[in-house]
This record gives C-alpha cells, sequence and structure tokens, in this order.
C-alpha cells in the first residue's frame, strides 16, 4: 500500500487535532487514496501527518464507529471492502425511507420551504455557472435529509443520515460527471414540482426512479474506480510494514 501523503491533509502538522486526522484520514477513504481492504497502522498515519499516535487512535476508532474501517489488534486497521450486495441492501433501505419522506413531505412540508427548494435546484442554475459538480455531494445529501426533515418524522431523518453514512463513499462518485451533476438537477427539481402540486403519487415513482438511477451508475463507476485504484497500487512501491 502506497504510504499517505500528508500534504493532502491541507493543514501545518504542528496544529493537526484528533478532527483534523479525522476528517483528513475520512477524505482519503472516500476519495479511494485508502481503497477497500489496504492496511493501515497508528504509527504510519501519525507519521504521515506529522503528529503523535494518540490524535491518530481517537481518528481511527471514530471512524470504526462510523463502519470506515475494522481495527484489528496487533494487525492495524484495514478499510472495509466494499460489498456491492451489502450496498443494494442499503439501498433498498434508503429507498423505502425516501418514498415515505416524500409522501409524509407532500401533506406536511410549507410551501416556502419547498419553493426554496425547487430556487436551489433549479436546472438553469447550472448553464448560468452558479453550481459546480465538485461540490454536489454534499448538497444532494442536504436535499434529501430536507424532505425527511420536511416530513415531520425525525426518526425517519435519523435513519437516513445513518444510511447516508453507510452508503457516502459511492454516492459521491456518482457526481464526478457532470452530465450526471446535471441529471440530479433535473430529478431532484422534478421531484419538487411534485410536491408542490401536492401529487405524491407522482413524486413517490420519480424519487424512487432517481434513486435506482443513482444506485446503478454508482455502482458500475465504483467497480470501474476500484479496479483503477487496485491496478495503480499494485504498482506501486509497498509501504514499510510495522
Amino acid at each position: 500500500m502506497r504510504k499517505p501523503d500528508p500534504a493532502r491533509s491541507h493543514q501545518h502538522s504542528a496544529r493537526m487535532s484528533a478532527l483534523d486526522v479525522y476528517r483528513a484520514i475520512k477524505e482519503m477513504i472516500l476519495s479511494f487514496e485508502l481503497y477497500p481492504g489496504s492496511r493501515v497502522t497508528e504509527t504510519e498515519l501519525a507519521d504521515a501527518f506529522g503528529v503523535s499516535r494518540t490524535p491518530v487512535r481517537e481518528a481511527l476508532q471514530k471512524l470504526e464507529g462510523e463502519g470506515y474501517l475494522l481495527i484489528r489488534p496487533k494487525q492495524g486497521c484495514f478499510i472495509r471492502e466494499l460489498d456491492i450486495d451489502e450496498l443494494s441492501q442499503y439501498y433498498n433501505v434508503r429507498t423505502a425511507l425516501e418514498v415515505l419522506a416524500v409522501e409524509s413531505a407532500c401533506a406536511m412540508m410549507p410551501t416556502r420551504d419547498l419553493e426554496a427548494l425547487a430556487e436551489a435546484w433549479n436546472p438553469e442554475q447550472l448553464s448560468a455557472g452558479s453550481a459546480q459538480p465538485d461540490d454536489i455531494g454534499q448538497k444532494d445529501e442536504d436535499f434529501h435529509l430536507a424532505i425527511a426533515r420536511g416530513s415531520g418524522n425525525k426518526v425517519l431523518e435519523s435513519y437516513l443520515h445513518d444510511i447516508n453514512n453507510r452508503i457516502r463513499i459511492i454516492r459521491r462518485l456518482d457526481f464526478t460527471d457532470y452530465d450526471r451533476t446535471g441529471r440530479t438537477y433535473r430529478e431532484h427539481y422534478a421531484v419538487i414540482r411534485h410536491l408542490l402540486d401536492r401529487n405524491p403519487e407522482k413524486a413517490k415513482a420519480e424519487m424512487r426512479a432517481h434513486i435506482q438511477r443513482s444506485e446503478e451508475f454508482a455502482k458500475t463507476l465504483t467497480l470501474t474506480e476500484l479496479a483503477r485504484r487496485k491496478s495503480f497500487a499494485k504498482r506501486s512501491p509497498p509501504a514499510s510494514e510495522e
């Protein structure tokens, strides 16, 4: 495995806290710099970031709790493998939650909140250059959580947030292509228009189709990206073992 690049942290190492280290390692996982199944150690990461092992240990424990990696005593940390079947199961649960959220939001969500979402996701914004594919991932999550909040069901929102944490690594890949970003804008906007019309059946159908298209595209891209990363890793010199 290649040694992590400390420059990716964009922080001065002397000022890096456990939170800084956590964010840096999480970004490396999400960007596949640390690809699924790879091994890292506290010492290796501490050396890369120029910090002690304590903030690294805290960061890794937090990431383990969120499902990004597994800590094996005396062996190191292993970035969690991507299980396509498991991801499909998460997407099935996500679809059920989001369809329920749309149905409730259709009755509960204030018109002013829906109009604000419609303005934010108007596809004309893309042609105006006001939205960039690089930061669409977080905006996409915020859209879906906004509808969940609009449903008035806090438990549903909490479960959806947890699902997002589990599938974020492949959802991010869904926005590496500008055409996909444009489609997301159009599909989100269609959902909002149906909600504004207070038409739950059309809103649910649009949301269900949107998530299914996103799942299929992300899974295909994920497998391609994994193959590319693993091929690159095999050509790179291995890092020193602990």
